[in-house]
């Protein structure tokens, strides 16, 4: 790059020139970004030059990418980059430049628009156009500080997930794009660090960037009225006055406290996780399901939400008994008392209906409405509690006096109620304090206005309750007849110690039960209605708090539900999810939660529902604080509430509270809310619904791993606690299926398994591609119900990557102590250093202290050639396929995964010729199931080898039935042999075989063997089916064997005889895994012992289903690899699948207790 002259006069001759080569002709603009350019472009431009335009009056017309018509070029360029949500503003935030400058661009541009880049708007010769595209996303750069640079400083929009209505997603040049080298192809686009969305958010969030029109509320539009309305219920004027009869003055003011903290821990909870982060709409369900998960926010936001619509139908049915009161009162019955309910109830919710659908400013309207008439009634009974009427004595009300007080202060409960039985009465009055969070999408600023509002609502509404509490017990006795003559004569007035008989009035008959008296605290649910100014008021009061509460349930139950619906959690209930209008009104949704309300508005008895709804709000504020305990604990960086005035012990004791107030209100309920939240958990986590909200849940999970794997590092191993942890060379998981499946068998809930692969080449390791594969290829673990972890690396050869892997794999006490491989089956027929390899490998296993176990199967285990897999998941492949990488991969274009091609050999080791395909074939491969070809590949008709080793490849899947696994446990190694069958024979699919133990012995100690063998297992506590001692396992084996063996390892013989001493040397050298004649010699017994072994093997294990035997050992630098491979060979040939098992010599069995 040129560096920018610093002399402040026009640019010099030669950067004008390479402007005239850069720039097109004089009034043409290119049409876009040639396949040459280069998205690392910069231009070569000076200071001056952008001095010099600042003071240019032609660059305040060319500074941005004029809006032109549609069909102009550059406006589709950035209409195509904004639909693919990488829109690139490195922007001059010091103004250095008039391009670069907030002023100089449109109000069109200012937010994260495509600009053209300052440096590129003119050049000296005449004001021409110089234009720098990206190549990659159709976007151009612009300078940052005042210098040539695509790294960018700190910007809000980088932060966005997707498009939002507070600014466009950009994306930051990622650190490949600032660290790579220029000439290296640039990644593709993606979002990083799990900011990709689900198709859902991407839908919302698409929904929420349109934001022409659309109805925003404020937080006291939006939730203070709301929160107020819904708290303030039927019960501050029908119900308040009889608990303070009952209750008394002190304890009612107890119990509207205890409501009231409840509350109020509540709103706490629910500011701070309100404030940690952006909220969308869905209210409770949201802020529950992005804390904890999607297993209690699925659970509670179906509940949640279907409560609120039979809320609806709780509120019109009292608004309607309330209204055919009335109506009785003047004698105009329709039909009967229920049926009335009915009608009424239903005109009622119609109207509802209507005032919802016609969107939310007309709902906030009515809302409004409601709450001036509903504080008019109050207000109207605080004014009336002061106005003494003499005709309103015999009814109770006598004013204000501290005999009253004194008297109301105690309680007195009567007809079986109790202090409990009463608040469970209150509680409910107290409930609705998530009105305005539940339109959490529909307010302007949720951070805001759900703490202040739903607080303050919580104050006010709790002051007002005390409030009608204290001046009730003052002025309100709680017996009194209505008759005007139950006076009190001064011949019986010391007799008279009653508040009332001050007053001149005896209501002990009321008392004593002598007289029925239908007036006072005790006996009128109306008697507010007495006290006021002008009673009407208070019926519309009553009226006002029904209907404001079942609008909100009605505006509330839909949006919940739209939101749980968008989020794909439950299945059928997607049509929900539609939005309509500007507003994105839940149409479906306020349909469906009518029919619901009018289902239980024809019942019109709601006294048993009643208490299940009250529990279903309970158990979702409950949830609620227990979030922001469980994100507390959690100890996330990511929980940061900008709302400080929360506590984690707090919270948890809220939660607590809400339980025990759901038992208290209603036991059989509470069990019943339980159960049915339980229920949808266990669903949820059931179908494992493929979202990733950064949960407490998760952030917990990671602590307590993190935890407890110290803890264990802490503590030394113990023989009892042994498990193998096994470190599986399967190069990519899905090529060795069987290897994977068998030692998972093994090690599932047991042990720790790593499928280990070692990626090899000449090229340079990409190592994005690398942590590509790793997340993908866990997923295909993952999928497969494997529990295992996928860890690849990148090594000059595949001997130093597997001691890469041997020294590095796992964590603390989770490492692993057993390494795994598939047998060489082809080590004949390519390439001996690969065998040297392959040997150097088990030697290095041994040196690190690890037990090494090999499988073979006479069928081979790498499939990779069958399913083109030797070029699988390249890092190319796009995008969109990473989340159908298990089903559908894409392998047609170009990547290094051939690179892998040895670590196959390390695993399997087998070369089998890959098969090969025709110019038009795709390339992609199936994985699951692997009998099946991709519909889309032409099938090539599998010879009869594959097709055995492909139905090989699944044998492990399989029930075994009732078969063998034979040990042949030879050489003591710690147990290791004897434990992995022991394992095996405890999972489901191998419970029917039988341990049969074979061990080498003297044929005149057989039956003493045998007797020492079966007391050691009975110690060890290992059922066996039979034990047999191999008298004969020192026999010479047969002639034609040994020459068998002789002929398959005369190749690789040395034959020094037969060479000079220096030749000998120098092709040792060059050759280290040729057999010299004295080691042939030297080891010729423990050769007969190899032939001989698999003699006996095809004899006894011919037909058991898994055969385990000890591995042999070869003395490091004594024993070439050529002739431990052949040992390895011959010993395992033409047998059933078999393992050859060595541990490390450290005890892994103990019958000690």
């Amino acid at each position: 790059m040129s560096e920018p002259s610093s002399a402040p006069s026009a640019p010099s001759e030669t950067t004008a020139s390479e402007f005239d080569l850069l720039a097109p002709d004089p009034g043409q603009r290119p049409l876009g970004p040639t396949p040459s350019q280069s998205r690392f472009q910069v231009d070569l431009v000076s200071e001056a030059a952008g001095a010099s335009e600042e003071k240019s009056p032609s660059s305040d017309g060319s500074a941005v990418a004029p809006e032109g018509p549609c069909g102009d070029p550059a406006v589709a360029s950035v209409e195509e980059a904004k639909g693919r949500f990488r829109v690139v503003n490195f922007a001059d935030s010091s103004g250095a430049g008039s391009a670069a400058s907030p002023e100089a661009a449109p109000e069109g541009l200012q937010n994260g628009d495509t600009v053209m880049s300052e440096t590129s708007l003119h050049s000296s010769t005449g004001g021409q156009h110089h234009y720098h595209y990206d190549t990659h996303t159709n976007t151009y750069y612009l300078r940052t500080f005042g210098h040539n640079t695509i790294d960018a400083v700190p910007k809000i929009d980088f932060y966005r997930q997707t498009a939002a209505p507070l600014g466009e997603k950009l994306v930051r040049p990622t650190l490949s794009e600032l660290h790579d080298e220029l000439d290296k192809e640039p990644f593709e686009d993606g979002f990083a660090n799990g900011d990709e969305l689900t198709p859902a958010e991407e839908a919302a969030a698409k929904e929420a960037a349109e934001p022409k029109g659309v109805v925003k509320f404020g937080w006291i539009k939006g939730v203070l009225v709301r929160c107020m309305l819904n708290i303030w219920g039927v019960m501050l004027f029908i119900r308040m006055t009889w608990i303070v009869g009952q209750a008394g003055i002190v304890l009612a003011c107890v119990i509207v406290c205890m409501a009231t903290i409840v509350t109020t821990i509540t709103g706490l909870s629910t500011s701070a996780i309100a404030t940690n982060g952006f909220v969308r709409g869905g209210g409770a369900y949201y802020l529950i399901s992005r804390s904890l998960g999607p297993e209690f926010g699925g659970s509670i936001g179906l509940i949640f939400a279907f409560a609120n619509a039979v809320a609806v139908a709780m509120y019109v049915v009292g608004f309607a008994e309330t209204v055919v009161e009335l109506l009785n009162g003047v004698g105009a019955v329709m039909t009967d008392e229920i049926n009335d309910i009915r009608i009424i109830g239903t005109i009622t919710v119609i109207v509802l209906l209507g005032i919802s659908v016609a969107g939310m400013e007309w709902e906030a309207k009515a809302q409004i409405f409601l709450l001036v008439v509903l504080i008019t009634a109050i207000i109207n009974y605080f004014i009336g509690s002061f106005i003494s009427v003499k005709s309103k004595e015999s009814f109770g009300f006598f004013g204000y006096d501290g005999k009253i007080m004194w008297e109301n202060m105690g309680p007195d409960f009567r007809n079986g109620e109790t202090f409990f039985s009463v608040f469970a009465i209150f509680f409910p009055a107290a409930t609705g304090i998530l009105a305005g969070a539940n339109i959490s999408g529909d307010l302007a600023d949720p951070q805001m206005a759900i703490p202040k509002g739903t607080l303050l609502a919580i104050l006010i509404t709790g002051i007002v309750y005390l409030g009608v509490a204290i001046s009730t017990g003052s002025c309100i006795v709680r017996d009194a007849s209505g008759k005007v003559n139950d006076t009190v004569s001064s011949h019986f007035m010391t007799n008279c110690t009653e508040a009332s008989c001050h007053f001149g009035f005896d209501f002990s008959a009321c008392r004593n039960g002598s007289a029925t008296c239908n007036h006072g605290l005790h006996n009128d649910y109306q008697v507010m209605s007495l006290v006021s100014g002008f009673s009407p008021i208070i019926s519309a009061g009553i009226f006002s708090a029904t209907l404001s509460s079942a609008l909100a349930s009605l505006v509330s139950a839909p949006k919940v539900f739209q939101a749980l619906c968008k989020d794909n959690i439950y299945p059928y209930i997607g049509i929900f999810a539609k939005g309509y209008g500007k507003n994105n009104e839940p149409i479906r949704g306020y349909i469906l939660t009518f029919g619901i309300a009018l289902v239980f508005i024809l019942i019109a008895e709601l006294n048993t529902i009643a208490p299940i709804i009250s529990n279903f709000f309970l158990a979702s504020y409950a949830l609620i604080n227990f979030s922001v305990f469980h994100a507390s604990l959690a100890n996330s960086p990511g929980w940061r509430p900008s709302f400080k005035y929360y506590n984690m012990w707090v919270s948890l004791a809220g939660a607590i509270l809400c339980c025990v107030v759901m038992f208290v209100i209603n036991w059989a309920a509470a069990l019943l809310t339980n159960v049915i939240v339980m229920a949808l958990y266990i669903y949820v986590s059931h179908k494992k619904p493929d979202v990733n909200w950064g949960s407490s849940t998760q952030a917990l999970t990671y602590q307590q791993a993190l935890t407890h794997t110290l803890h264990l590092s802490g503590v030394e191993d113990h023989i009892k606690n042994f498990r193998p942890q096994c470190l599986v060379m399967t190069g990519y998981p899905n090529s060795r299926p069987a290897l994977v499946d068998l030692v998972h068998a093994f090690t599932k809930n047991v042990g720790l398994m790593i499928c280990g692969h070692v990626r090899t080449g000449y090229r340079k390791p990409n190592f994005k591609d690398l942590a590509t594969d790793q997340s993908r290829y866990q997923r295909w673990l993952m999928k497969n119900e494997s529990k295992a972890f996928y860890t690849p690396v990148f090594a000059e050869d595949l001997r130093e990557g597997a001691q890469f892997l041997l020294q590095a794999a796992g964590l603390g006490r989770l490492r692993p102590n057993t390494l795994v491989l598939g047998f060489k089956n082809d080590w004949r027929d390519g390439d001996m250093m690969n065998v040297e390899t392959y040997i150097s490998m088990i030697h290095d296993a041994f040196d690190f202290q690890y037990g090494a176990v090999v499988l073979r199967l006479k069928e081979g285990l790498d499939i990779s050639h069958i399913q083109g897999q030797d070029e699988l998941l390249s890092s190319q492949e796009k995008s969109s396929g990473t989340k159908d990488v298990i089903v559908s991969i894409d392998t047609s274009k170009d990547s290094d995964a051939d690179s892998s091609k040895p670590s196959s050999k390390a695993t399997s080791l087998q070369n089998s010729p890959a098969v090969q395909k025709d110019d038009d074939d795709d390339g992609k491969a199936t994985t699951q199931p692997l009998l099946k070809k991709d519909k889309k590949s032409p099938s090539l008709p599998l010879n009869v080898t594959d097709q055995r080793l492909l139905e090989a490849s699944q044998q492990f899947q399989k029930k075994q039935g009732k078969g063998t696994v034979d040990v042949w446990w030879l050489f003591d190694d710690g147990g290791l042999t004897l434990l992995i069958p022991y394992l095996l024979t405890n999972k489901k699919r191998w419970k029917e075989c039988k341990i049969r133990v074979f061990i080498g012995g003297k044929i005149n100690r057989i039956d003493h063997d045998r007797r020492a063998m079966a007391t050691l297992l009975s110690k060890f506590r290992i059922d066996f089916s039979d034990i047999t001692v191999l008298g004969d396992i020192n026999t010479k084996p047969k002639k034609e064997h040994v020459a068998a063996f002789e002929e398959m390892v005369e190749p690789y013989r040395l034959k020094e005889d037969n060479l000079e001493l220096e030749a000998a040397e120098r092709l040792k050298n060059s050759e280290p895994w040729r057999i010299t004649d004295n080691e042939l010699e030297l080891y010729r017994a423990k050769t007969s012992r190899q032939i001989r072994l698999n003699e006996l093997l095809q004899e006894h294990s011919s037909t058991a289903n898994l055969i385990v035997m000890s591995l042999p050992l070869a003395r490091k630098g004594a024993v070439s690899s050529a002739l431990y491979m052949a040992w390895l060979e011959v010993l395992s040939k033409d047998l059933p699948p078999i393992i050859l098992v060595r541990g490390n010599h450290q005890s892994v069995l103990t019958f000690y207790s």
